[in-house]
């Protein structure tokens, strides 16, 4: 069973991460996917040397084809994406052999939403109003197999994820 990191109000839990402190794990290679060309932009700033950024794409079929030529430790994506969206990508890269560890990066806060990312086998889901507080969290989470999830605003119904 794996484990989740969630901040979802009056359940929110933190589980045990990595004892090594961030900026002494090894550098992670990184495929960015997202169609706003300002945001990888900000998360490699957020990512500093943790990570070294293999390649950034705007769509997704260049997702797919970056995830199977690079062969990333971790790829960060959007969900909406032209030509294919980040999630029929994401099924696309698991068909097609590809191990690599998957976050989704999204302004997407509807619960249904994270249940369709977390059912392509990704492990994490980031809210992009949370980008700054949670990314480097949500990267360690992730490559220690645990299951990261970014706090909802509390109008909304968390619990149903």
């Amino acid at each position: 069973m794996k484990s989740i990191v969630t901040a979802f109000g009056p359940k929110h839990h933190v589980l045990p991460t990595r004892s090594q402190p961030v900026g002494q794990m090894n550098k992670v290679r990184i495929l960015l996917a997202d169609d706003h060309p300002q945001f990888p932009e900000l998360v490699g700033t957020l990512l500093g040397a943790m990570a070294e950024v293999v390649g950034i794409v705007r769509d997704g079929r260049a997702l797919v084809d970056g995830g199977l030529s690079l062969k990333p430790d971790l790829i960060l994506t959007d969900i909406s994406m032209p030509v294919v969206n980040g999630i029929e990508a994401v099924e696309q890269l698991r068909k097609a052999g590809c191990a690599s560890k998957v976050i989704f990066l999204t302004v997407h806060s509807d619960p249904d939403f994270v249940r369709a990312c977390l059912a392509t086998g990704a492990l994490g889901y980031i809210l992009k109003a949370r980008v700054t507080v949670d990314l480097l969290t949500a990267i360690r989470e992730v490559l220690a197999d645990h299951l990261f999830v970014s706090r909802f605003d509390a109008e909304q119904n968390a619990s149903d994820v």
